[in-house]
């Protein structure tokens, strides 16, 4: 498998970055915090969800910071969020991640200043923060890593170039210099919610076409 699947859906994927909670969250200067907030909201459930439940919590507290998360009585804080689904989980979730947030005063200059690999540890010792999670915070702060979510999961497999996060994401890592991670991360879902879709694949719209593995005709 060569690196054309991919220059041939870059091409004609037109990215629509507002969709996406992460990059816009951080692009519009929200601190560290409400950048990890904004993904453990995103965890399972749809950007859209996300935003309403981010949206939710700033125009309670006007910034999220981990000490406006910590005295904000539990039960409305799982209201706020309740747009993004298992509100009560991610309430305590993020419960958990203001106090550790509260201890350690992690920054975007600490992580970088850290180095990719440092700062992945650092952040996978977080509560609720997984590979996906900690990867998604490390590529928007500028440091190399590539996310794979299950859209990504899905064309890949589709594409047979990997099953497990660590082979999909090294693929793409291999094949992309850094500076494009976050872009074509981005590309690839949107990618896979506009054609490479779970049910019913648009395979007769798809760049890729009679090339993939998984077309059907």
């Amino acid at each position: 498998m060569s690196r054309d699947f991919i220059d041939l859906v870059d091409g004609a994927v037109r990215l629509r970055l507002d969709e996406f909670i992460a990059p816009v969250v951080r692009r519009s200067g929200g601190s560290l915090f409400e950048l990890v907030v904004a993904v453990v909201l995103s965890q399972n459930t749809s950007d859209k969800n996300a935003f309403k439940a981010f949206e939710n919590l700033k125009r309670r507290l006007g910034e999220i910071t981990p000490e406006a998360i910590r005295v904000l009585p539990e039960r409305e804080l799982a209201e706020l969020i309740r747009p993004a689904g298992m509100h009560k989980q991610r309430s305590r979730r993020l419960k958990a991640l203001a106090e550790a947030f509260m201890t350690s005063e992690i920054t975007p200059a600490k992580l970088i200043n850290m180095g990719a690999a440092e700062a992945r540890r650092l952040l996978l010792g977080l509560p609720g923060v997984g590979k996906k999670t900690a990867d998604v915070v490390l590529v928007n702060v500028g440091l190399p890593a590539f996310p794979v979510d299950t859209h990504i999961t899905r064309i890949a497999r589709r594409w047979g170039i990997g099953r497990t996060y660590d082979e999909i994401s090294r693929w793409f890592m291999d094949r992309l210099p850094p500076e494009r991670y976050l872009e074509f991360h981005l590309k690839l879902i949107q990618f896979g919610r506009d054609v490479c879709t779970a049910k019913k694949p648009r395979c007769a719209m798809c760049p890729v076409g009679p090339r993939c593995p998984s077309y059907k005709g």
